[in-house]
Parts: C-alpha cells; sequence; structure tokens
C-alpha cells in the first residue's frame, strides 16, 4: 500500500495544475459542471468526447477556452453535406509562381480538434475523420504524417434536428471514450451567463494556466493509479452484462438489447474510472469511480432494439437497470 500513498500524495499535488485550469475555465464557462469535467477527463485520458446538445449551450465556446487554458492549437470544422475528406486533411497546393506543388495541412492537423454537427456529412469524411481518431495519423498524398500530440476530437451533435444528416457508423461511435449528455443551465446559472456574455464588445477569454508538456506528463502519473484485479473483474463483468443479460439474471433486458458493447468499452471505462479516481486526487480506483464514469462511457455503444424503442426504453435505462444488477466488489 505504500506505493499507493506515494502516488496518490503525488496526485495531490500534480492536481493544483488541473485546479487551476478547472478554475480558468469557470472564469468564461457559467455552470456546465459535467461537460468540463467530461472535457478534462477526455485530454487527462486521451480519449476522443462526443458532445451531445441542443445549439447555443457553450459546446463551441467549452472547446476553445480549453485550448486556450492549455496552451493547445484549436480548430474547428463545421460539418456540411458537401464537405469532402481534404477538407480535413488537406491537399497539395500548385503554386504558378514557384512552379511547384505545396503541402497545405487541414484542420486536423491541431491538439484540440472541434468536429461541429459531425453527423451532417457524408461516410467519406467520417472516415477520414476515423483515421485521425485512432490512428493519430493522417495519409495525405501516399504519405503517412503523424498528428499532434497530445490530440483530441470533440465532436458534437444536435439531437433534434434529424434531417440531413448521416448517424455515425458503430464503428465510429466506438471511437469516442465518452459521450456527453450536454443540458439546458438552471435559471441562476443562465442569469449569470446574461451578466457575463450579454455585452457586445467584449467577452472572457482563458488565459493559459498549464501547458501540454505538464498534460503529456499527467498522463504517465493517470497510468500508475492503481486499479485493483477485483475493479477490473467488475468492469468486465458490467460490459459483459450488456451482451449477455440473461447470464446475470436479467433476461428481461435481453430483447432490449441490440448489441452490446465492446471490449473497448472495458478499456475506456478502466481508464475514465482512474481519470475520476485522478480528479478526486486518490492514487487508486473505487467500484464508485466505475460506476460514475460508466454511463458516459457506455451510453453510445449499448444499441437498444426496436423492441425497446416501442417500449419507450433507451439505452441510458438499459445501462441503469446493468448497474444496479451486478454485484459490486
Amino acid at each position: 500500500m505504500a506505493d499507493v500513498t506515494e502516488i496518490s500524495e503525488r496526485i495531490r499535488k500534480e492536481r493544483e495544475s488541473l485546479e487551476d485550469l478547472f478554475q480558468e475555465m469557470g472564469r468564461v464557462i457559467v455552470g456546465q459542471k459535467k461537460l468540463v469535467e467530461g472535457l478534462v477527463t477526455g485530454l487527462l485520458a486521451d480519449g476522443h468526447v462526443l458532445l451531445e446538445g441542443v445549439p447555443g449551450l457553450a459546446k463551441t465556446l467549452a472547446v476553445s477556452t480549453l485550448a486556450q487554458a492549455v496552451g493547445g492549437s484549436f480548430k474547428r470544422i463545421q460539418f456540411t453535406p458537401d464537405l469532402l475528406p481534404a477538407d480535413l486533411t488537406g491537399t497539395h497546393v500548385y503554386n504558378p509562381a514557384s512552379g511547384e506543388w505545396n503541402l497545405k495541412l487541414g484542420p486536423l492537423f491541431a491538439n484540440l480538434v472541434l468536429a461541429d454537427e459531425v453527423n451532417r456529412s457524408p461516410a467519406k469524411v467520417q472516415s477520414a475523420l476515423l483515421e485521425a481518431m485512432q490512428e493519430r495519423q493522417v495519409t495525405l498524398g501516399g504519405e503517412t504524417r503523424a498528428l499532434p500530440s497530445p490530440y483530441l476530437v470533440l465532436a458534437t451533435q444536435n439531437p433534434i434536428e434529424q434531417e440531413g444528416t448521416y448517424p455515425l457508423p458503430e464503428a465510429q461511435l466506438d471511437r469516442f471514450m465518452l459521450k456527453i449528455v450536454v443540458d439546458y443551465p438552471d435559471k441562476e446559472e443562465e442569469a449569470r451567463i446574461v451578466d457575463r456574455m450579454a455585452a457586445t464588445q467584449e467577452t472572457p477569454r482563458a488565459r493559459q494556466v498549464t501547458s501540454l508538456e505538464k498534460i503529456l506528463e499527467l498522463r504517465k502519473l493517470l497510468d500508475a493509479v492503481y486499479l485493483d484485479d477485483k475493479i477490473k473483474a467488475y468492469v468486465v463483468e458490467l460490459v459483459h452484462a450488456t451482451r449477455r443479460p440473461a447470464e446475470k439474471g436479467l433476461a428481461e433486458l435481453a430483447p432490449l438489447i441490440r448489441y452490446g458493447a465492446s471490449p473497448r468499452a472495458s478499456i475506456f471505462l478502466c481508464r475514465a474510472a482512474r481519470a475520476r479516481a485522478f480528479l478526486k486526487g486518490r492514487g487508486w480506483v473505487t467500484p464508485q469511480d466505475v460506476k460514475d464514469s460508466a454511463m458516459d462511457v457506455l451510453r453510445h455503444r449499448v444499441l437498444v432494439s426496436w423492441e425497446a424503442e416501442a417500449e419507450e426504453k433507451t439505452s441510458e435505462d438499459v445501462i441503469a437497470t446493468v448497474l444496479d444488477a451486478v454485484e459490486v466488489p
């Protein structure tokens, strides 16, 4: 236990830089605690984040603010039906003056990339994004080019305007570590938003309070957070129960689930739980860290059947039942 105590002490010291990051983002973003924690968790655990919410909930502002606070490069891509893969990756441009072809890199070459309304572009464009997310590289003109490190894709999709959209394929959804559902602020928060953002001349802008190098150091420390074998087994049991619920005494869920979560869910759930423990200043993962992370990790991986939709059951309902049923170590 001495090693865990030592790691916890290091985490408590290093967490100060993350506390500065949260405070700086809070200076610009009113409320939206879950959104901010999700973005920092993704950055810390090296996992892409899918944000779902109606327009006007500060999703874009939160991502750009995070980039400013960590000193990283930021690019925003507005996905539209006429977008081409080259609009993301870049292309060779002919220079008449020199008679040479010059490479112009696309917006994927940034530390934080916001893919706004990602489900508005067809499969070809989504596949270009998929390579960048999974391989952290882009093939351009027959040559493979590495993307910056750290590299984080934060994609948004609008849940209410589905006309003219191309639903994200399951393979791409599975690449996102977390899916954060962004909700409306309460009345008190909205009043503060009006006070802070209603001026036409000047809006708050984040200062850099940490660095990309520091984030990479914290990732190494995150890997040292203790994850007991019993916790690993608990994660596997949760994910397995989404595939074969009858084996866990949840036979009533079987007709409601079309596809369960993949093994990537187990990997991401462990990483997300480690990040949650880190953010709480602990050097070990508890079962509650797993439960608190499970919904964001699993909600886009558990696909419900037509029968579930007829009964107005969502993937979140299924996951909640699984979390209640699987024994906690």
